[in-house]
């Protein structure tokens, strides 16, 4: 990232040295099977593995039973959801969305919506990876980002800001974000604000996969916060383009 990164993004964490292992590990498969003519599968491109089904079971176990100590987020009155932090067996940190009983009341619906998100995946993105519909379980999962989010490092440091160059540097990735989700038809994103906008661990800005999720309730489903929304894509279904303020 170079001088663009933010003072208050150097937090250390045990699993970075492991990430940026697994990171070159995988760059050393990749450059083998190029010089053997087999190039690597795009599906897991970029250390991102492919969408898939996860099991109630995988989950639990990786969310220590959606321990209340492993939330990370809570939000909405209109659409309520938990978000947990998780860790699966292969080591990988997960971010799980817990959708309440009543929502997504139509697991066709639910699966639909999924993997269409599902197909996007870009470096600006903290991609989702899979999701669980089980019995009136639905959750989603996606990369975890472990620097936090942008409120928190723009509201909750007393002593720390982030430096201009990196909110500049925010504003840039979010919006070829947004560009790329538009491209491939994806140009609603929802409740779009600082929290939804991650740290990875290299201290580069993501914006969440979350967000581009439709909320469904009474089997209907139905697009929040539309503030947020192009509009141009308003006006006559057409995305343009769209400056936010994220702070």
């Amino acid at each position: 990232m170079g001088c663009c990164q933010s003072s208050c993004l150097t937090e250390t964490h045990p699993e970075n040295d492991q990430s940026r292992q697994r990171q070159q590990q995988q760059g050393h498969r990749n450059h083998s099977q190029a010089v053997s003519g087999a190039g690597p599968d795009p599906a897991v491109a970029n250390g991102v593995p492919s969408f898939s089904e996860f099991s109630l079971a995988d989950l639990k176990a990786a969310t220590n039973n959606f321990s209340s100590d492993n939330i990370v987020s809570e939000s909405g009155e209109k659409a309520p959801n938990l978000v947990y932090k998780g860790r699966l067996q292969n080591r990988k940190w997960i971010a799980v969305k817990k959708f309440t009983k009543m929502a997504w009341p139509d697991s066709k619906q639910f699966v639909e919506e999924a993997c269409g998100v599902g197909k996007l995946r870009h470096r600006r993105l903290a991609n989702l990876i899979g999701y669980c519909c089980d019995g009136d379980e639905r959750l989603l999962v996606a990369e975890y980002m472990i620097n936090d989010t942008l409120a928190k490092h723009l509201f909750h440091w007393e002593n720390q800001t982030i430096e201009w160059a990196m909110r500049l540097r925010v504003a840039t990735c979010i919006a070829e974000a947004l560009d790329y989700c538009s491209s491939e038809g994806h140009p609603l994103y929802h409740d779009l604000n600082a929290y939804r906008v991650l740290f990875d661990e290299d201290g580069d800005p993501r914006l969440s996969c979350f967000g581009l999720m439709k909320n469904s309730r009474d089997g209907k489903s139905y697009s929040t916060n539309l503030a947020y929304t192009p509009p141009e894509y308003l006006r006559n279904g057409t995305f343009i383009c769209c400056l936010v303020y994220l702070w």
